[in-house]
């Protein structure tokens, strides 16, 4: 069913590990605090409540676009040494399976090869940010898979064919890092090298749309781009979000300087 207004597309930093569910000893107490408190505003600032979530995680890739379509995913722990607690989580989301039909026939609309999966659940990339965002748990949310060989033009793609979900009251988010380097963390090079590519990268998505996905697919191209994702799975959900941007503008609506290098969020819309 139609929203009565139209849903903006986002890419956010997802923390490291259940960093927002935890006493957090790799740094300062408070070091995730503030990308918390962002998460938890998310909902406020949307024009209305989503009629359903579909989520781009780094945490999944398949040899083609995979959407998970049950009814009920579980949760998937996919992060390793962290508390006992953190493996006792839930966020009974329900999922949607007319949404990830709908998603199937958009991306095979637009002669993109997909299919569906029922048995996975969703991965921490989907779980802890969410769990920040909607506590209660109550939209549903449907999870698709990134491209293997993390070819960005593809990534884009897939989000151009995904577009019209934003005016059907579906929030589109790429849950990934804006700087995923483990050995830049906690270091002079490090923050220098985000700094850089933060900057490239806010304003490559500010940019006109065919500009701006021109400049998206060179990435690697920008200062400091390899030096902040040596592998890029966690820079590729924004691909698809800014495909589903269309004409809008991308705007840098979150940063903080986390574990000493610096990370954003941009909407599109």
């Amino acid at each position: 069913m139609p929203a009565s207004k139209k849903m903006p597309a986002l890419y956010l930093a997802h923390g490291g590990g259940p960093c927002f569910f935890m006493d957090w000893t790799m740094g300062p107490a408070d070091t995730w605090d503030r990308t918390a408190a962002w998460l938890r505003g998310i909902d406020a600032t949307l024009p209305e409540t989503p009629r359903a979530l579909l989520v781009v995680s780094a945490h999944w890739e398949a040899e083609v676009p995979t959407v998970l379509a049950s009814a009920a995913p579980p949760l998937y722990f996919d992060y390793h040494g962290f508390p006992k607690h953190t493996y006792e989580l839930t966020w009974p989301a329900p999922g949607s399976p007319d949404l990830a039909a709908r998603v199937g026939q958009l991306l095979a609309a637009a002669g993109i090869a997909n299919e569906k999966e029922t048995k996975r659940g969703f991965d921490h990339g989907v779980f802890i940010p969410l769990k920040v965002a909607y506590p209660d748990a109550q939209i549903p949310t449907v999870q698709l898979s990134l491209k293997a060989g993390l070819d960005p033009a593809a990534h884009l793609a897939i989000g151009r064919a995904l577009a019209p979900l934003r005016e059907e009251g579906v929030f589109i988010v790429g849950s990934g890092m804006s700087y995923h380097n483990m050995r830049g963390f906690m270091s002079p090079r490090g923050r220098e090298d985000s700094e850089q590519f933060d900057a490239w990268l806010t304003d490559a998505v500010a940019k006109a749309p065919a500009a701006r996905d021109a400049a998206l697919e060179r990435w690697s191209e920008a200062p400091s781009g390899r030096a902040s994702h040596p592998r890029e799975e966690h820079l590729l959900p924004l691909m698809v979000v800014a495909g589903a941007g269309g004409q809008d503008p991308g705007t840098r609506v979150f940063d903080d300087v986390v574990m000493g290098v610096r990370v954003s969020a941009v909407q599109f819309g």
